[in-house]
């Protein structure tokens, strides 16, 4: 892929030093989430390229929108990133894992927000960086979770992409650790193929959950109008 800039709207993502690029999944889940209007504290785990912290940042007025990231030039361009933004005043990045950060931090966040590292049953024939972004074996499903759960406030929300294949399982390891699921949209790339993604937000409050789906693509490059409508703010020729 490639190593230029990526120019959205409000902002721009430098990604050369990053194992993984700017990609439908990040875009998708910081466009979909819902932030409510009192939101003052928002936390993205993973960050790669800051790319879903500065969504957040344009979507919302909250006041500290901190970030994580563990591998060394992602963490670097992500500070890089949040410094010739905007927002630079209201991001901050810890070079951090989020089990480590659970443990030391008291603070709590009104809003939690991943695209965690998935492909659990693939190889690791990629690069070390590339590996460690994609692969859940250096952060298992149950350590997000319950990390989560320790640094969601009582009446916050967190909010993921998955792959649909496990979704069953993500749920199941979200109820063990006190989360529900308040939206499920269940993501297609056009109509004919199979849903390949899950977004998920959960709260602490068991309630009924609200589910649908979205179609990405009528045709290769040609968008939905629902998709077009969520990521309208941020690409360039939308």
């Amino acid at each position: 892929m490639s190593e230029k800039p990526f120019h959205f709207k409000e902002f721009s993502i430098s990604q050369d030093q990053c194992a993984m690029k700017i990609g439908t999944d990040g875009v998708l889940l910081g466009s979909w989430v819902n932030i409510p209007e009192d939101t003052e504290s928002i936390l993205d785990i993973g960050t790669g390229t800051g790319l879903i912290a500065l969504q957040m940042a344009q979507r919302s007025e909250a006041l500290m929108i901190d970030a994580l990231e563990i591998e060394d030039k992602a963490f670097e361009q992500a500070v890089e990133n949040f410094e010739n933004s905007s927002w630079a005043d209201r991001l901050f990045c810890y070079h951090a894992s989020i089990q480590g950060f659970a443990e030391e931090m008291e603070e709590q966040y009104d809003l939690i927000i991943s695209n965690p590292p998935y492909f659990n049953d693939t190889f690791k024939d990629l690069a070390q960086e590339r590996a460690l972004a994609r692969h859940t074996g250096e952060l298992s499903y149950e350590e997000l979770l319950a990390s989560v759960s320790k640094l969601l406030l009582p009446n916050g929300s967190c909010a993921f992409i998955i792959p649909f294949r496990e979704e069953s399982e993500f749920l199941s390891k979200a109820s063990e650790n006190n989360l529900y699921p308040l939206r499920i949209t269940r993501v297609r790339g056009n109509k004919q193929s199979p849903v390949i993604r899950s977004l998920v937000q959960f709260t602490k409050k068991p309630q009924t959950t609200s589910t649908n789906e979205l179609v990405i693509e009528t045709k290769r490059h040609v968008y939905t109008k629902e998709y077009t409508e969520l990521a309208k703010d941020f690409y360039l020729n939308m």
